[in-house]
């Protein structure tokens, strides 16, 4: 056994024994491995036995294995996990107790709870909150430092992106989803030609009121013979192969909230109105704005009134005719732009802090904006170009890499577990 381990083995048993009068040794805990330069006790072994014994008791009440087959197996697991975390302390990695609120307000909302109600539920099942919060702070530390190895392990060549973009399972995959909802005013079924008139008359009448501001999803309940028209005739998120045929090729066509119809198909009239649509058309046109700024600061020796004032005046003087340009190369103190005469490039939105996007979004090309204040400093800018950027793509790409790699992910992390538990040195003691 090396100094460290045995150094940690020392300092394990001194925890885990007290001496009372007379001599007796009272024990407190004992451990149940040694990983490496740390331990895993029996009190952490007997925790997670009884976490694990109730969601299997709720789930399969009648196949929990024997105590001893759990508790092989549960030291394994806590030995690997062990392991990852002290990579996790080598590696400095951190949850605070903000980004862990969170994580377990997601879980409470996964299980339609409020976090305290979540509290109550966890305790009621006889498992400690604390230690709860405890082992989700781990298994997040350990998925950061999972996810940090394999990047590194995983490696997606540009060919298998593109041999998987060019077959079938994906070009479904990559395929842009939309959410439609739908009303449907039947026919007959053996309509004549009255028949067909009365009903297309009444989705004209319907779709005039859809386009006077009248309520998709109330109409949809009141008039729809469709299967979903209680749901106010929401189909659901569906990719263009889902959909009824009569609809797959209008619905790439449409902006959202558009209503189209009546559409004409053996079993009636249909009005559909698209609620969302994502995916790589959706979302992989991106809205761009090309812009220039000047930007003044304060400091020790110029007052935030004085940087106020001399951003007036050098927004004054480009008003008045002077090159925008010249003026920041002259006066601008941001050193990323006033070299190219203030120019930020093309940018998408989020790019910048929130109040310079506000005057973004509201300015019209070649418009000198007022001056504001960023945390920055005072800036006055002016929108030089707007274009919106196919990244449809790129973003297909970025789908099929995900892809690829999240199929690879569990084999190789299984690869890896075994390496490092084969490197590390481990004493089991049960």
């Amino acid at each position: 056994m090396n100094i460290q381990i045995l150094k940690a083995t020392c300092l394990g048993l001194t925890a885990l024994i007290t001496l009372h009068a007379g001599a007796d040794l009272q024990v407190l805990d004992r451990i149940v491995a040694v990983v490496d330069e740390d331990v895993v006790l029996e009190s952490e072994l007997d925790q997670r036995l009884r976490a694990v014994k109730s969601q299997l008791g709720g789930t399969q009440p009648n196949q929990v294995p024997p105590d001893n087959v759990l508790r092989e197996q549960i030291v394994d697991r806590l030995v690997v996990e062990q392991l990852q975390l002290q990579m996790a302390e080598r590696a400095g990695v951190r949850i605070g107790d903000e980004e862990l609120n969170d994580a377990l307000s997601s879980i409470a909302a996964q299980n339609q709870l409020s976090l305290p109600e979540f509290q109550r539920a966890i305790e009621a099942d006889g498992i400690s909150y604390n230690e709860m919060r405890d082992q989700v702070r781990r298994e997040m530390a350990m998925t950061r430092v999972q996810q940090g190895v394999m990047r590194n392990r995983i490696k997606i060549s540009e060919q298998e992106i593109k041999d998987f973009l060019a077959s079938d399972v994906g070009k479904v995959l990559t395929a842009d989803e939309y959410r439609l909802a739908h009303i449907l005013l039947p026919l007959p079924d053996e309509p004549g030609a009255g028949d067909v008139r009365r009903v297309r008359r009444q989705a004209d009448e319907i779709l005039e009121q859809l386009n006077e501001g009248a309520n998709f999803r109330s109409l949809a309940v009141q008039k729809s013979a469709g299967q979903n028209a209680l749901q106010g005739g929401d189909l659901g998120w569906r990719k263009t192969v889902q959909l009824p045929t009569m609809f797959s090729d209008i619905a790439p066509t449409m902006a959202i909230g558009e209503v189209r119809g009546p559409i004409r198909s053996g079993s009636g009239f249909h009005l559909i109105k698209l609620l969302e649509k994502r995916g790589a058309q959706a979302e992989g046109q991106v809205d761009q704005a090309q812009v220039r700024h000047v930007l003044v600061k304060p400091s020790e020796i110029r007052t935030d009134q004085e940087a106020y004032e001399l951003a007036e005046t050098l927004r004054r003087e480009i008003v008045e005719g002077r090159d925008f340009g010249e003026i920041a190369k002259l006066h601008s103190e941001d050193p990323g732009s006033a070299l190219a005469g203030g120019d930020l490039g093309w940018n998408r939105a989020g790019t910048f802090v929130p109040e310079f996007e506000r005057h973004i979004d509201a300015g019209q090309e070649g418009e000198i904006s007022e001056v504001f204040r960023t945390v920055h400093g005072y800036h006055f800018l002016e929108v030089t170009g707007r274009r919106v950027e196919d990244f449809s793509e790129q973003y297909k790409m970025n789908q099929a890499e995900n892809f690829l790699r999240n199929q690879k992910f569990d084999e190789e992390l299984e690869t890896w577990v075994r390496e490092i538990r084969e490197d590390a040195f481990v004493e089991i003691r049960i």
